[in-house]
């Protein structure tokens, strides 16, 4: 009986994240506010771990967590995670970008209002006693220009806000096209044209070693004079010193922040100046949002645990429930020829080819690549997984090409590798049977047809009489019982290539003997 999954809560999530784990057959602990060395010492007894922004998903808790295999981050930024740490140990990292998306943009909406109408500076004077109308004469949006920087899932909705408010939007977004532009009927400017044309500018991007600092001392000097700037994406977009000199100096007319560079902030460049209007990281701090959000990281993290189903995941492709299952038995065929290259390459990789033909050509066949470099890599590498095999190939600087053909041969559905060492390219072929049983069926271009057992022997050689009966009196003189025989050529004298499965492991004496049989070119002892 197959163990219950396990996943540990350690941040305050709607209590609907707990109801949907345990309607789906996962186990969950909830430890809100858990100490990092107390997160350390329990992480390994969890398949899944389950966090918002307070908890720091560190290298430390990921090498601590030795059955981990799923993060699921509550909310869009995985800045907490440690993600290239969790990749590298085949950890899948999961996000919700679209649970809060519309309570963040709402709440940059909400913003450009309290800066436009002076509403927070307003209330504190007239709670206070005050009337002074004519010291808070506010700015109309209607008919102003809105910048937006980065138009994703939370600047998009931004935009559809500010048309409605009858704002005229220009976006600066270098993944934006032009099609989705004119979708949204915004119009695409780079930075500068932005920086000079926006009455307010909205930043929605993410966190990149590009865009950390984006709004700089040159960007705001480049600003049109009186802007009014709103950041409720990452505090680190943005020099806090340089928006604090231009609103001092009046180049900014107004300022409004929901996020920091570190939370909370403590002191903070921006905090006591006249027209700054601060929120504690309120953007995705609403009932409705925060409901979402749990809800949406159990259902992915059980679907994940339960089926194999990948959705939002930062580090490896989407794979819904439905495709996994159609995808497993080409995953395991992946598996397999990968791991049969590996062990009859006799040399460094330096390159891949992977070729879909027929049914294979209309799949998702990112899962199915990465699966087939965790066999190629396994035999000489350690601690790798369909998650961290890609990396480590692009770390090794194997270069991997994929190609669909429509074309069918002789099989409906096909697979092939191909794998350049310093020495020669060699190819693996392979297809299913009855839908999900995985055959190895072409050997550097060589037809045979084989199911691959935990142990095998595999035999190039020249085509001559009598190498069948000299092979199998090796291997009965040495006691190796031979489970399956399987033969290919390439043409009457020309290779030959024989793939036997045996029952127990092949003594390295014995293949050492095979190889110095006449005609032998190769001889290999397999594990799958």
């Amino acid at each position: 009986m197959t163990a219950m999954a396990r996943v540990l809560i350690s941040d305050a999530l709607s209590a609907q994240a707990v109801e949907v784990f345990e309607a789906r057959g996962v186990e969950v602990d909830v430890a809100a506010g858990i100490a990092p060395e107390e997160l350390r010492e329990r992480i390994g007894a969890y398949d899944g771990l389950a966090v918002r922004s307070a908890t720091r998903v560190t290298d430390e808790v990921i090498r601590a967590g030795g059955r981990l295999k799923v993060v699921g981050r509550a909310g869009i930024g995985v800045d907490n995670i440690d993600v290239d740490a969790a990749s590298a140990r085949g950890i899948v990292v999961m996000n919700t970008p679209f649970g809060n998306a519309v309570t963040t943009a709402e709440h940059a909406i909400a913003l450009m209002f309290a800066l436009a109408r002076r509403i927070p500076a307003a209330d504190r004077s007239t709670q206070a006693g005050g009337w002074k109308r004519s010291e808070f004469v506010g700015m109309e949006l209607s008919g102003k220009t809105l910048g937006i920087v980065g138009c994703g899932n939370v600047g998009s909705i931004v935009a559809d806000r500010a048309r409605g408010l009858r704002m005229r939007v220009v976006v600066y977004d270098p993944f934006l096209s032009p099609e989705r532009a004119r979708e949204l009927g915004v119009e695409k400017v780079d930075f500068a044209a932005l920086l000079a044309r926006a009455d307010v500018i909205s930043l929605h991007s993410p966190l990149t070693d590009e865009t950390r600092g984006l709004i700089d001392a040159a960007a705001v000097e480049a600003m049109k004079p009186g802007v009014h700037v709103v950041n409720c994406a990452r505090g680190e977009l943005v020099d806090a010193e340089a928006l604090r000199a231009g609103r001092e100096s009046g180049r900014i007319g107004g300022i409004a922040v929901d996020v920091y560079p570190e939370e909370p902030p403590g002191a903070y460049p921006l905090f006591g100046l006249d027209r700054v209007v601060a929120t504690p990281h309120l953007g995705a701090s609403t009932a409705e949002a925060q409901e979402k959000v749990a809800v949406q990281v159990a259902e992915q993290m059980s679907d994940f645990l339960i089926d194999g189903a990948v959705t939002n995941a930062v580090n490896m492709p989407s794979v819904s429930g439905e495709e996994a299952a159609r995808l497993a038995p080409y995953i395991a065929l992946a598996r397999q020829i990968g791991g049969f290259a590996a062990q009859v390459a006799e040399t460094g990789i330096r390159a891949v080819v992977v070729e879909y033909e027929g049914a294979a050509a209309a799949l998702a066949t990112q899962p199915i690549t990465a699966s087939l470099l965790h066999g190629l890599l396994s035999p000489v590498m350690e601690a790798v997984n369909i998650v961290n095999a890609p990396i480590l190939a692009r770390e090794r600087d194997i270069q991997v090409t994929e190609t669909r053909h429509d074309r069918r041969a002789d099989y409906q559905t096909l697979v092939r590798l191909s794998v350049a060492t310093e020495g020669r390219t060699r190819s693996v072929s392979g297809t299913l049977f009855a839908a999900d049983k995985p055959r190895i069926v072409e050997v550097n271009g060589i037809p045979l047809e084989a199911e691959l057992g935990p142990q095998m022997l595999f035999t190039i050689n020249r085509d001559e009489p009598g190498y069948i009966g000299r092979l199998g009196t090796i291997l009965a003189a040495a006691g190796v019982n031979v489970a399956t025989f399987h033969l290919g050529r390439s043409g009457p004298g020309g290779d030959a290539i024989a793939l036997l499965a045996v029952d127990g492991e092949i003594p390295a004496d014995v293949v050492t003997e095979v190889r110095s049989l006449p005609g032998v070119v190769q001889a290999r002892a397999l594990s799958f």
